[in-house]
């Protein structure tokens, strides 16, 4: 490709935050629940790359005539790769297309077509606009996709804080989960989280490391999902549980999971902890097998899995380094890789009301 860069890129992040940031240097987007999309364009010649870099246009072969048409000749663009059902946003018709069998994926395209949501533009022929000022990148955007072309779309965008809050409220039963807000001077900085994100409830990527049985239903049963994220230096931790499940959801799962109990000790990131009390003994660190002082005599005994699937759970807050509560899974994410479930994706804003007792006290105790 003749382009100012190569593919892979790693895409801008955007932080979790409680509220909207105000002020005159701010641009807010509808936040979009797809899979994210980075298009490299060069003539005919196409690349759908993936959050986690991989390709995807296998997946949706449906968007590659209308890129083709809408996008400019050689250009990278960012968005999102989103199915609109009749209900609003279908997440769960997406993880559909990821499916080894090409027959039964351009079955699916022509049933539930998917669309292209575009609200960056990275490269324009030979330039390099990812060191340039968003509000330049959206008028370069807005001027360079087709409008009147089906499928591909221009995401809307609005400096007006009041009208955001507005799309906050009013899109969530459209299936879009929050708002982005940009700075209109921020350049593109790939990887990083440079963006603010205000979502309609807390939810994580996990890496799903092992699972135990339910309390009434050893071998037949999942009692619950035994969670992990990664710190900055890649380490995987124990991050809590996922629980909760119905009777016939708790059989489902072991099926699910099947698969990943072969082989799961073999570079297991926890498989040296030859016994949970040992390892609490040996560390002072709460281990997924570890017991405490509120659940002495209970069976926390665990299976370990191999780490390569990623669940989205929905939780409370956090207390130190894990949920505070058991989470609940909301869905398996197929595109997402384990090694990118971190703990800077979490909001570690406080509760307000904390914030003004505690922040006013010496040292912000």
């Amino acid at each position: 490709m003749r382009l100012p860069f190569d593919p892979p890129l790693e895409p801008m992040l955007a932080a979790p935050l409680a509220g909207l940031p105000e002020g005159g240097d701010w641009a807010y987007e509808p936040k979009w629940d797809g899979f994210r999309c980075i298009v490299f364009r060069d003539g005919d010649e196409l690349i759908l790359q993936s959050r986690e870099l991989r390709p995807l246009e296998r997946y949706f072969p449906e968007l590659l005539t209308p890129l083709r048409t809408a996008l400019p000749p050689r250009a990278v663009v960012d968005g999102e790769v989103v199915i609109a059902g009749p209900n609003g946003l279908d997440f769960d018709a997406l993880l559909l297309r990821i499916h080894p069998a090409e027959s039964r994926v351009r079955l699916l395209a022509a049933r539930t077509p998917a669309s292209f949501v575009a609200w960056d533009i990275l490269a324009l022929g030979d330039d390099d606009l990812r060191g340039r000022a968003f509000v330049e990148r959206r008028e370069a955007l807005a001027g360079g996709i087709r409008s009147d072309v089906p499928g591909v779309h221009v995401t809307p965008l609005t400096r007006d804080v009041a009208l955001a809050r507005d799309w906050f409220d009013r899109f969530e039963g459209a299936g879009l989960d929050g708002v982005i807000a940009k700075r209109l001077d921020g350049a593109y900085q790939p990887g990083k989280r440079g963006w603010v994100k205000v979502k309609h409830a807390r939810t994580a990527d996990v890496a799903v490391a092992g699972f135990r049985w339910h309390k009434d239903e050893s071998g037949i049963g999942v009692g619950s999902l035994i969670l992990g994220l990664h710190d900055a230096a890649g380490t995987l931790h124990h991050a809590g549980v996922a629980s909760g499940f119905t009777a016939a959801r708790r059989r489902e799962l072991v099926a699910e999971l099947a698969s990943l109990r072969e082989g799961a000790l073999d570079g297991h990131p926890w498989r040296n902890w030859a016994t949970a009390e040992l390892a609490e003994a040996a560390t002072g660190r709460r281990m997924p097998g570890a017991t405490s002082r509120w659940n002495r005599g209970k069976d926390l005994s665990w299976e370990p899995l191999r780490v390569e699937r990623v669940a989205e759970v929905a939780y409370d807050h956090l207390q130190g380094d894990r949920f505070r509560h058991a989470t609940r899974l909301v869905r398996w994410r197929p595109d997402r890789r384990p090694e990118s479930c971190r703990y800077d994706q979490l909001e570690a804003t406080p509760p307000y009301e904390l914030a003004q007792i505690f922040g006013r006290e010496p040292g912000g105790r």
